[in-house]
């Protein structure tokens, strides 16, 4: 069978920007079983809307998987998690201290659904307010009031000084 084009630049697509989306997942659920299935739900959607995005498709990619992951945890059908697998939600090493990567995680999953994509947007990825804002179709005050917040609950958690960024 012969791929069409759209079919083609998808593919590029996922294996180009898979890995930083993996990375997000992976982070705003603390499990990368978890992060995997929201992942697969968010590149179908992508696909099936790809003639619309294919401007823009890490924007859209990354705003369906942030409304499939707040989305999943309203509906927190399946309290079930494999203790082995993901307790501690396996993020590759790839620098920094390992223990500390975990207890971000742990810390991390003390935040509400909307406040850790507030976190994970503005900290992690590096995202503006204005970005932030947009993705998450909230205000930018809004998003300014939901990382202080976070960012106050954190702290505490991760034992940060109080010239972290908010």
């Amino acid at each position: 069978m012969r791929e069409s084009r759209a079919e083609t630049e998808f593919t590029a697509f996922v294996q180009g920007a898979g890995t930083r989306l993996e990375r997000a997942a992976v982070l705003l659920t603390g499990d990368r079983l978890l992060a995997e299935d929201l992942l697969q739900v968010t590149y179908a959607k992508v696909y099936l809307a790809w003639k619309r995005v294919e401007q823009d498709p890490l924007a859209y990619a990354r705003t369906t998987l942030l409304h499939v992951y707040i989305s999943h945890r309203r509906l927190r059908r399946n309290a079930e998690v494999p203790t082995e697998i993901a307790s501690r939600g396996e993020l590759p090493a790839t620098d920094g201290d390992a223990a500390r990567r975990l207890d971000v995680l742990d810390a991390l999953a003390t935040l509400s659904a909307l406040k850790r994509a507030v976190v994970v947007l503005r900290y992690w990825e590096d995202r503006s307010v204005a970005d932030t804002a947009v993705d998450l179709g909230l205000t930018e005050s809004v998003v300014k009031t939901r990382a202080r917040r976070a960012l106050g609950k954190l702290r505490p958690l991760l034992e940060l000084d109080e010239r972290t960024p908010s």
